[in-house]
């Protein structure tokens, strides 16, 4: 892709959300004029964006042609979902679409490493930038965690490690030589995509113009699907060949490997269950690509111990542990906190899912749910089709709001059992996303049992 034209471009940015302001600063601060577009009457930004930016006009309510009428370029959030009629008839006209990546990795001057793929994205962006950090760079950290990536943007920065979804990707032309990992696809978002394909296809652009592309092994739907130029690292929880990072045994330990290389133990790495193995093992393929030292990584390795609300330990009580698995908004990440923390020799956990489920099939648990969940306490919007899934493999109760599902399992739980919040679904039924349902269960997990609460549950 050339050069993007900022200078002779009349622009509109779409959306006023963290992504459109970013947008917005980053424009305001070359001194180049926009218009603002939002499809929501009242969108929740709309006073910061007439305070910081008063001389620019506005658009609120359904897009339509009449905005693009003069337009070139149009700068999308990624939550704007691209079939709208509008921007069809836009596209059509031959106004330029570009999300914020386009226009970011026009502006880096520093490498890029670039990481998608349905779970672990957020922990293996976290701990690659940590690692970096050891490794005694200035590393800027972002994207779809924390902050937008334009207001990363810095001379002082040496990397950038960026999160990226699904939604960010749609617009991508080319990663410009970037470092990229796509970690893994399970089904979500299926209320934005038509089907898995499409999904898939989306997450499938971070390749287009990669200089490196890590991908998982064990996970066919992140493999390349047209040759290109780009050098290929694999990772996984198997031996690997040369040139690639996996597990075998090593002194009767199971370890991290590099081809043929031990790097360290399973127990010496700091994040817990076995899903987080395969994330310390991408970071570890991803670092490798962008040149930082391995003794750093491995020194990482050992103190990192994850995200809060990603598999968090919360407590244990009366031999009873409590994990805080907030993050888990889709059946591939319920999936792999079951399996992480599920035990072979009996059905260790009591799972508490539920809330907005994005049109996912919950089919998907059932295998996983019938060898390691000895209950599931269920509740939110789409509770019912979680039951349906899971009631034949497993016992289930019903509840009316995540504290009491908290506090009937904490009455249910026996010494060396986990109670796992892992909702595979979306938070916004109850919660104003997954940090605040994170709270609420570690508030209820910390708080006396009340006699009486298994009243109000059906099984």
């Amino acid at each position: 892709m050339t050069e993007i034209d900022l200078t002779n471009s009349k622009i509109a940015i779409l959306g006023m959300g963290a992504t459109g302001l970013s947008v917005a600063r980053f424009l305001s601060s070359l001194g180049t004029p926009f218009v603002f577009a939002d499809s929501r009457e009242q969108p929740p930004n709309l006073n910061e964006v007439r305070d910081s930016f008063p001389q620019v006009s506005t658009q609120l309510g359904e897009f339509n042609e009449a905005l693009f009428a003069d337009i070139d370029l149009a700068i999308i959030s990624p939550g704007i979902a691209l079939d709208q009629s509008a921007l069809i008839k836009a596209r059509q006209k031959g106004v330029t679409f570009i999300g914020d990546l386009d226009l970011f990795l026009d502006q880096a001057e520093a490498p890029v490493v670039a990481i998608t793929g349905s779970n672990g994205k957020s922990t293996v962006t976290t701990l690659l930038g940590e690692m970096a950090k050891n490794s005694g760079l200035q590393v800027g950290v972002g994207g779809n965690l924390g902050l937008p990536m334009l207001d990363l943007l810095s001379v002082k920065h040496q990397l950038y490690v960026l999160e990226l979804s699904s939604f960010q990707l749609e617009l991508l032309t080319s990663s410009r030589g970037a470092t990229v990992g796509l970690l893994n696809v399970t089904p979500d978002h299926m209320d934005r995509y038509k089907d898995l394909d499409q999904y898939v296809a989306a997450k499938h652009h971070i390749f287009r113009g990669a200089k490196y592309v890590i991908s998982n092994r064990q996970d066919s739907l992140t493999a390349q699907r047209e040759q290109t130029e780009s050098q290929t690292l694999t990772f996984g929880l198997d031996r690997p060949s040369k040139g690639n990072f996996g597990l075998a045994v090593h002194n009767h330990q199971e370890s991290l490997f590099y081809g043929s290389q031990v790097l360290l133990s399973v127990e010496e790495v700091a994040m817990k269950g076995r899903h987080n193995i395969g994330n310390a093992l991408a970071a570890l393929a991803l670092g490798h690509a962008a040149g930082l030292p391995i003794v750093s990584m491995l020194e990482t390795l050992r103190t990192f111990k994850g995200l809060p609300h990603r598999c968090e330990a919360i407590a244990t009580i009366d031999n009873v542990s409590y994990i805080n698995d907030s993050k888990g908004t889709n059946i591939g990440a319920t999936l792999a906190a079951i399996e992480g923390f599920g035990s072979d020799s009996y059905k260790n956990l009591l799972l508490i899912a539920g809330g907005q489920g994005k049109g996912q099939d919950f089919d998907g648990l059932k295998e996983a749910a019938d060898s390691f969940v000895k209950c599931g306490f269920l509740y939110g919007e789409d509770a019912q089709q979680l039951e349906d899934a899971l009631h034949s493999v497993t016992k289930v109760y019903r509840a009316d709001s995540l504290v009491e599902a908290v506090a009937v399992a904490k009455s249910a739980a026996r010494p060396g059992d986990i109670v796992l919040l892992s909702p595979a679904c979306a938070s916004f039924d109850s919660f104003t996303g997954f940090e605040e349902r994170g709270h609420c269960f570690s508030q209820a997990v910390l708080s006396p049992v009340k006699t009486g609460s298994r009243e109000g549950m059906t099984s």
